[in-house]
């Protein structure tokens, strides 16, 4: 019995700026940080001014306590109090406030209450009864909170003091309602709801046209791109007038479309290069073999057209041989397995093999070698041969080829020199090109295709390394090779 897939997990709703241009999703996210800020200002600000009208309430109340509290000690009595209402409904104003004057045992006196507000029940004072116990009492005062049933607040304080005539306690009760308060805050929190809309809609238009104008050269860089085409590689962005943030990417930009305009020069060259190499050969073999095929011819006729067929036939394997080199290693991620190798054992094997053909136009060899290089065996000798090869091949005859090998702290060297003709500067950077040789008469069947140093300097960039031609001095021509240990 199999098991069930499980189903696929939903994915929960939000917001996504995935489809979004960068201007968009910058004005949204400061939008949205700029709505966070107004918020919290007008809340901070709201809850300060709550906070400010409660601190004036209670200090109003107590100072108004204060001033009741010295004229019953100092100045009315308690008859005066009973009979004379409208002297302290007088001295509140036109206040909607409360004012009570009671007894301990709550017997009200007088009492200012224009809206009949429900008084609240304070706390008996608990002290023995008597004189001293009134003098222990006096000054008393406290403060709390109550709510209407239309959720309006009301801000109570009490103390208690001495009548002038007899000295017993007084306790005068004092309240305002929130009403007018309430209302200057929700004006004052409509208004801040108002200013943070209003502050969203022209902060994310003003963020959104700052930021359209601020990307502006990005849009330039997308014209500009959008006219590179394999025929125009040479464009480039101009990074001296590019803003600070996009200067690196400008000149990450150039130079890269410098390697891809090197790199589409040199496949366009490698392609003509290698249907040339190609032609000729191929051309030569259907020449042949259309004469061949002409008139009957003899065995011996045949023999000779086979065998120079056989000759062309075996340029285009060397060729296609050192093309799928070149493609290997330009592809090649595995690391190379690596041994050390003698110089001079190396060096002298080498010349050992050439050593025929180097005789027959008078060449010799000087080897000057010591210590050993740490470098791939196969690969380290078909650069060195490769060298030899071209040494030979294109020195000057009934000279010297000196072979030399030293080893330094952090890399090994080997130097092939020979004499032969002089290379223009021109000549001397491209010689490790593919299909390049110096002799512009690439209509003459040769045995070198071009690709001998192009071999040696990709088995060098495997290793690390580096292939240098240099000219120490006319008419001595000198290849380096530099492996790091």
């Amino acid at each position: 019995m199999t098991e069930s897939a499980a189903p696929p997990r939903r994915r929960r709703p939000g917001i996504s700026l995935t489809g979004l241009s960068l201007t968009v999703r910058a004005a949204v996210l400061s939008a949205l940080i700029l709505c966070s800020v107004t918020v919290m200002l007008g809340t901070y600000f709201y809850q300060s001014v709550k906070s400010a009208m409660d601190r004036r309430v209670e200090i109003l109340l107590a100072s108004r306590l204060d001033h009741f509290s010295r004229l019953i000690r100092e100045m009315y009595t308690v008859t005066e109090l009973r009979d004379r209402p409208l002297l302290i409904a007088n001295m509140l104003g036109a206040e909607r406030d409360v004012l009570v004057f009671r007894e301990i045992d709550g017997t009200v006196l007088t009492a200012v209450n224009p809206d009949g507000l429900p008084l609240p029940t304070l706390p008996p004072p608990e002290a023995p009864s008597g004189v001293a116990a009134g003098m222990a009492n006096a000054g008393e005062s406290g403060s709390l909170r109550t709510t209407l049933p239309n959720s309006v607040p009301i801000v109570w304080a009490w103390a208690q003091t001495q009548a002038v005539e007899d000295g017993r306690l007084i306790q005068i009760l004092g309240g305002h309602p929130m009403a007018g308060e309430r209302q200057m805050l929700n004006a004052y929190r409509a208004r801040i709801v108002v200013a943070t809309l209003v502050a969203l809609l022209v902060g994310s238009a003003l963020a959104f046209a700052a930021l359209r104008h601020g990307l502006r050269p990005v849009r330039t860089m997308a014209a500009r791109a959008a006219d590179i085409a394999p025929g125009k590689l040479d464009l480039r962005f101009d990074v001296a007038t590019a803003p600070g943030e996009l200067r690196a990417l400008a000149g990450a930009i150039n130079a890269m479309l410098d390697r891809l305009a090197s790199g589409y020069r040199h496949l366009s060259q490698f392609s003509a290069d290698l249907a040339h190499e190609i032609r000729t050969p191929l051309g030569i073999l259907i020449g042949q073999t259309q004469v061949a095929l002409a008139q009957p011819r003899t065995i011996d006729d045949y023999q000779q057209i086979l065998e120079s067929n056989l000759e062309e036939l075996d340029r285009l394997h060397r060729l296609s041989e050192n093309l799928l080199f070149l493609a290997r290693a330009d592809n090649a991620s595995a690391p190379l397995e690596r041994q050390d190798l003698s110089l001079a054992m190396e060096l002298r094997k080498i010349a050992d093999y050439f050593e025929g053909p180097a005789a027959e136009r008078g060449i010799r060899f000087a080897i000057e070698a010591a210590g050993t290089v740490c470098a791939n065996p196969d690969l380290c000798r078909r650069a060195i041969s490769n060298l030899v090869v071209n040494a030979v091949r294109h020195g000057a005859g009934d000279e010297v080829v000196r072979l030399v090998g030293t080893v330094e702290e952090k890399h090994a060297r080997i130097i092939v020199e020979n004499r032969g003709s002089s290379l223009n500067d021109d000549e001397m950077g491209r010689l490790f090109d593919r299909f390049y040789r110096a002799d512009p008469a690439r209509s003459v069947a040769t045995e070198s295709h071009g690709l001998g140093l192009a071999i040696v300097k990709t088995i060098m960039v495997r290793h690390g390394g580096r292939a240098e031609a240099s000219r120490p001095q006319p008419g001595l021509f000198r290849i380096c090779l530099t492996f790091p240990q």
